[in-house]
């Protein structure tokens, strides 16, 4: 089915079954606790983090991830001390000179970066949002009486349009990319890793829930929906008195972990096609050849893009139509094309065709036995399943 044919409910169907048992069957500290579902607790870590003397370990290595990431986005001359920063939450930024009646008017940052001369003011919220807060008030409770400052939304992902009201002009730093940045520090500090076993374990606990973990119509689906999250434990959701916010977090849970299957699956199809590739010319060219009186192959490329990027080009002496192995969504195109139906097309395996020249569709597709999983694992030198569906192919010229 092409993507315009794809019905977006069925989609998310069919997602669903991996997304609930993503989120029902993996150990993580950070579900146990159910932490990381409201900014404060979030805030809590990255301030343990961010004070060089916490009891993290790290000294102030997080910090200067921190403001490489803040200077990797200002011009050289406003760039701020990489380290030397003080740590305070929940900041009252409202000025002196504000009436405030209690905490109502009261704008409360979430993190304050400050050293005498420069000074960080941080709203920590699940997307690039100043949700009501004051950025000018921030700006200028950082700055004081002229520090060098910078506003910075920490956030799980960036979505522009919701940067307005003088947060367009806030720098964007998201979980992903500092503690990216963490995790690489880490893996490269052994002595660290020895000495702080249990920071080390909290630490990839808090990878794998935010950079590689889940973070998941018409009635029969609705109620369909609903049984997944009640069986995953989910449903609490369901309860929470703040309906948007409910469903902004769990959207935004959805979110990641598609946006990482698709990436994920994305990268697996460019390794398959070169793996083929590299089948195909030390090994199934010389199968094929040894088969063949004529309309030999000469040349093995995979350089197509777009709806066609997913194959690998046998291109054939005298004159002979090209011969394809085709894969993913390739395969999905060329079978919708074939006059020929295929039965029940299996997409976790490799088809083989031929693409004459010109409107005219190929006559003809062959499923064959190999699976991607094989061409990832790698195929013996020996294996001649694609072989045998070349030649099978290379009868229709």
């Amino acid at each position: 089915m092409s993507v315009e044919k794809a019905d977006l409910g069925g989609f998310v169907t069919e997602l669903l079954p991996a997304l609930s048992r993503s989120l029902a069957e993996e150990f993580n500290v950070f579900r146990v606790m159910h932490h990381g579902t409201h900014e404060k607790q979030l805030s809590n870590v990255f301030a343990w983090l961010l004070r060089p003397e916490a009891t993290h370990g790290l000294g102030d290595a997080f910090q200067r991830i921190f403001l490489d990431r803040v200077n990797a986005g200002l011009s050289t001359e406003d760039k701020l001390p990489a380290a030397g920063y003080r740590v305070f939450q929940e900041v009252n930024t409202t000025g002196e000179d504000e009436a405030v009646d209690g905490d109502v008017g009261r704008d409360i940052a979430d993190v304050l970066l400050s050293s005498e001369d420069a000074a960080v003011a941080i709203e920590n919220y699940g997307t690039s949002d100043g949700h009501g807060h004051d950025y000018h008030r921030y700006l200028a409770h950082a700055a004081g009486s002229g520090r060098r400052a910078v506003v910075v939304l920490l956030c799980i992902r960036r979505v522009p349009h919701l940067q307005r009201d003088g947060w367009e002009q806030a720098t964007v730093v998201t979980y992903a990319e500092v503690l990216n940045d963490l995790k690489e520090h880490v893996a490269n500090d052994r002595v660290w890793r020895r000495r702080h076993a249990e920071q080390h374990f909290f630490l990839e606990q808090m990878f794998h829930h935010f950079l590689e973990g889940p973070t998941a119509v018409n009635l029969n689906d609705q109620l369909a929906f609903i049984k997944a999250m009640c069986d995953t434990g989910e449903s609490e959701r369901y309860a929470m008195a703040h309906r948007d916010r409910a469903a902004a977090e769990f959207a935004d849970i959805f979110a990641e972990h598609a946006q990482r299957q698709f990436e994920d699956s994305r990268n697996a199809l460019t390794e398959v096609k070169a793996r083929l590739r590299s089948f195909a010319f030390d090994a199934l060219r010389q199968q094929v050849n040894e088969k063949l009186d004529s309309g030999l192959i000469e040349k093995v490329e995979a350089r197509y893009r777009g709806r066609w990027e997913w194959c690998v080009q046998l291109w054939r002496a005298d004159d002979y139509p090209a011969l394809y192995l085709v894969f993913g969504h390739t395969a999905v195109v060329t079978v919708e094309r074939v006059p020929e139906q295929v039965p029940s097309p299996d997409y976790l395996r490799v088809f083989v065709t031929h693409l004459p020249s010109g409107p005219n569709p190929p006559k003809r597709v062959i499923q064959t036995e190999v699976s991607l999983a094989e061409v990832m694992a790698g195929l013996a030198a020996d294996d001649v399943r694609l072989r045998d569906a070349v030649l099978a192919a290379a009868i229709t010229d």
